[in-house]
């Protein structure tokens, strides 16, 4: 995707700077050495040396320098973060896919490549653990509307230890995903279960969705019983789609963010979203754990979504953290909580066992 709609210069540094902390942490990236690169940075946007793509890209092309392919691919992930809006950050975009690429071809875990075609783009998966022979039980890995697959390289490694297929992907308009997000974006989760249906046991399929991820994996699981848990944190439900005072105090980067993924001017986001809320009649019919990650200071989703989920009495657990939007002062223990929920639902019945009511 290219830069459109004006969105970008509205997202100021200070603030691109703040959000961008959870997601380098998330990756790997020590504390000091990201805040040390942000300090280098005088300009969001555009192509002089101390602009954002640049810099992040510059500590990106050192590390591939030195065949740390995999810490080079997250300093191009975070050069292009919050979305590839001009030349450096799409072709950090290009140089973390690549370097990637280089790291799993190094790597003895059978990481492989899935392009899953749509009727308005394609969506890719990195994948582990798929066989034709001993198809496992299926989990896949999303995150929301700034977040690319690469960044799940850790977990993809440890497929066969846990026992599992793994399918890491991006929501639609986010990294490779070429499909648009919008209200049919849900069934881009279905086609990737279609597309490994026989090389995963895809029946019994767990979803790790983050943020935004959430959301569309909870659309999706209205309608195709193959999931089985979703597992998230600070997912938009209802009030982030309805609240207007609420939505007047999100970040710019993040309404700039929807704008570039959705298509939609960044004036007009809103009102093309209002509609997308999870009803109470639609939560009522979950009968799928749904285990949620709520921050007490998100500054992007409101804390009262974990009360819209309690309130319809949906099965799963509701974990509140004091931290902000995707708890990154608390990440080993969200980990440990989306990744448990999600074993414990993908693995399969024991013998005789009675199965839970539809």
């Amino acid at each position: 995707m290219t830069t459109r709609l004006g969105a970008d210069d509205a997202i100021g540094l200070e603030e691109l700077r703040g959000l961008s902390l959870l997601h380098a942490q998330a990756q790997g990236i020590e504390p000091g050495a990201a805040q040390e690169l942000l300090a280098r940075i005088t300009d969001p946007w555009g192509d002089r040396p101390r602009s954002w793509g640049r810099v992040w890209s510059a500590e990106g092309d050192r590390l591939a320098g030195q065949g740390l392919h995999l810490e080079a691919s997250r300093h191009y992930a975070m050069a292009r973060f919050p979305y590839p809006g001009d030349a450096p950050r799409q072709e950090a975009q290009r140089r973390c896919v690549a370097a990637f690429d280089t790291w799993r071809a190094e790597q003895n875990a059978g990481i492989e490549r899935l392009e899953v075609p749509l009727e308005d783009g394609t969506a890719v998966c990195w994948t582990a653990g798929l066989s034709a022979t001993d198809p496992k039980p299926l989990i896949v890995v999303m995150g929301g509307i700034v977040s690319v697959k690469e960044q799940w390289a850790p977990l993809l490694v440890h497929a066969e230890a846990f026992g599992v297929a793994l399918a890491v992907t991006e929501l639609p308009g986010v990294g490779e995903n070429t499909v648009p997000y919008g209200p049919r974006s849900p069934r881009m989760l279905s086609a990737i279960l279609d597309a490994l249906s026989g090389r995963a046991d895809v029946s019994r399929t767990a979803a790790i969705a983050l943020s935004f991820g959430g959301h569309l994996a909870l659309r999706c699981a209205l309608v195709d019983s193959r999931l089985a848990c979703v597992a998230t944190v600070g997912a938009p439900l209802r009030l982030f789609f309805e609240d207007e005072a609420w939505q007047r105090q999100v970040p710019r980067t993040t309404l700039a963010a929807l704008a570039h993924t959705t298509g939609v001017p960044p004036s007009l986001v809103f009102g093309y979203t209002r509609g997308w809320g999870l009803t109470d009649q639609e939560l009522g019919a979950l009968r799928i754990p749904v285990h949620y990650i709520a921050a007490l200071r998100d500054e992007i989703v409101p804390l009262g979504e974990a009360a819209v989920l309690r309130r319809a009495a949906v099965p799963g657990e509701v974990t509140v953290l004091d931290d902000v939007h995707g708890a990154p002062a608390h990440l080993d223990h969200t980990r440990g909580l989306l990744l448990g929920a999600a074993l414990a639902a993908a693995a399969p019945a024991a013998p005789g066992a009675v199965p839970e009511a539809a």
